[in-house]
């Protein structure tokens, strides 16, 4: 049975870019649950596994603008979290070692953890004051 990964509003940090990006992380898990069955097509789990992996780099990128913009410089955690999923992704969780299944539990566990880790962090930045070179030009990143 796939892992689910509904939203719930404890994840929210306050931040309207990465509780979005947050969202889509976990809504690609659950796009990925359906795509497990025995009848699923194997091509369409794979591109969705892609998407989950861009959406993954694209967040980890404004996950880290918006600490570094908040003046928080230990950012190094966030870099190893990203390059640890880059590689289990890429490397060692894939179709030749694994099934779709375990695959989509691995994401969807990945990504649950990554959410709830970093909501507290992340809700602190966000409420801080900007200290980066966009100080004082609206709350996006």
């Amino acid at each position: 049975m796939p892992c689910l990964t509904p939203w719930d509003p404890g994840f929210a940090v306050g931040h309207p870019l990465i509780d979005d990006q947050h969202r889509a992380l976990l809504a690609q898990c659950e796009t990925l649950a359906g795509l497990c069955g025995h009848d699923a097509d194997p091509a369409a789990f794979d591109a969705a596994f892609s998407r989950l992996k861009a959406l993954t780099r694209e967040h980890f990128a404004a996950e880290v603008a918006l600490l570094a913009e908040r003046g928080d410089t230990d950012t190094e955690d966030l870099a190893l979290e990203c390059d640890e999923f880059e590689y289990l992704a890429d490397e060692i969780a894939t179709t030749a070692n694994f099934d779709r299944l375990e695959l989509q539990r691995f994401a969807a566990l990945w990504c649950l953890g990554h959410v709830r880790g970093s909501a507290q962090r992340c809700r602190a930045a966000a409420a801080a004051p900007r200290t980066g070179a966009g100080a004082g030009h609206g709350n996006g990143i």
